[in-house]
């Protein structure tokens, strides 16, 4: 009897254990900056095709962005959807530290976006690279960028190489002369679900410039990039720190940090050439008490109304709520079709789960392989730690709505 009662308690106890690892509530600092140290800045996350969660960072010798001295980027691998981490590894190793008197592209690396294909095991990251301050820029001496590979799920890397003479270039005949900086929003580096040729399914990298945004796409992983639509027209000339999704038809999102967020949809004429154009950039009246500067992630999702069991297309976007950098959580716009305008689109936006209830800034988020979204952000009390929580579509909608799991299989 004694033994009966003995095995009756461990299950009871295995099954509380796992009801409170799998919850929402399993927060962990993965990148600690603590006072009189390096701090760490600049949240990546994505998924590998074997689930392996891949979690970056900036690691800021010098305390700043890109052109203020030595910066490298730091990652940690989780293989069990966010439950452990291993340990915190370089990623790109710049010669800063080594060589302040370098002035060359390897000098220092920072704002990753991280992309991971979904037919192999490559990975790749568009960061920013060298020692010239993105403000101060100019053609001759621009902010540049660099491109590193993983062949294996994000466990190792490559050195890396310089695309910054192969990206400015496709700006060089516009009409209001070249562009003189511009960088990839960090976070997600967004590959389609939807258009492939050759190899590899489409990769579109969100630009802020000091000439607006832009958005340049790659059929070949990362190789080589063209500009999506017209390089003369940018699809927010007022906006900032940018980012990529796409429509259930295909068509583009750009979703661009304002006060809030600004949003565009590009229309394909020709989706396999990249021929079309950008809709009237339109400002999300529902953010508009987001007044901090900030940068979020945004993502479309399969789900389930809860309410009526309807399936529907529904967009998250991570935002600090409110007048500072503080307090990130979440808003969320459910579809009226699978092709809105940018009007329609940023029309009628619901706050969701704030996540935070301090100081906090950037985020970005990762469909993990369990069904919930590793979500990644800038925490205080320091300037920044970098957070780790898995989060249900529940959590994040406040009970509205929940995954469609059978459509999510493809994310």
């Amino acid at each position: 009897m004694k033994t009966r009662l003995l095995l009756l308690f461990a299950l009871m106890t295995c099954g509380l254990a796992a009801t409170a690892n799998n919850g929402d509530e399993n927060q962990q600092r993965l990148f600690e900056t603590v006072n009189g140290q390096v701090p760490y800045r600049i949240p990546a996350i994505a998924k590998a095709k074997d689930g392996t969660l891949v979690a970056v960072a900036d690691y800021r010798y010098c305390g700043g962005d890109i052109g203020y001295g030595a910066v490298d980027l730091h990652y940690r691998l989780s293989k069990d959807n966010g439950r452990t981490w291993g340990e915190e590894l370089t990623l790109a190793d710049g010669t800063g530290v080594e060589n302040e008197g370098s002035v060359t592209w390897d000098y220092a690396f920072g704002d990753c976006a991280l992309a991971a294909n979904r037919t192999s095991n490559e990975m790749v990251v568009l960061c920013v690279c060298g020692k010239t301050v993105y403000s101060r820029a100019t053609r001759q001496n621009p902010n540049r960028v660099a491109l590193f590979r993983s062949q294996d799920g994000g466990k190792t890397w490559d050195k890396g190489r310089e695309l910054t003479e192969q990206i400015y270039t496709l700006f060089d005949g516009r009409k209001e002369g070249p562009l003189n900086s511009l960088f990839v929003g960090s976070g997600k580096l967004f590959q389609s679900r939807y258009v492939k040729t050759g190899r590899y399914y489409r990769l579109y990298a969100a630009l802020c410039t000091l000439s607006g945004n832009f958005v340049i796409y790659s059929d070949d992983f990362g190789d080589t990039w063209n500009v999506l639509g017209d390089p003369n027209l940018s699809p927010a000339r007022d906006g900032d720190e940018p980012k990529c999704e796409e429509l259930p038809d295909g068509s583009v999102i750009l979703s661009s940090r304002y006060n809030g967020r600004l949003f565009n949809i590009f229309t394909f004429t020709d989706i396999q050439k990249g021929k079309g154009f950008w809709d009237k950039r339109a400002a999300a009246a529902d953010m508009s008490d987001v007044k901090n500067a900030c940068n979020g992630e945004i993502m479309l999702v399969p789900a389930l109304r809860k309410a009526d069991k309807k399936r529907v297309w529904l967009a998250l976007q991570s935002i600090p709520f409110g007048a500072g950098r503080a307090n990130v959580g979440f808003f969320f716009h459910e579809l009226s079709a699978s092709h809105e305008s940018a009007a329609t689109f940023a029309a009628n936006w619901t706050k969701g789960l704030q996540v935070s209830t301090q100081e906090s800034a950037y985020s970005t988020f990762t469909l993990q392989r369990d069904g919930r979204f590793g979500f990644l952000w800038e925490e205080g009390p320091t300037w920044y730690n970098i957070d780790y929580r898995p989060l249900s579509l529940e959590a994040i909608t406040n009970g509205q709505y929940t995954l469609d799991k059978k459509r999510a299989k493809r994310f």
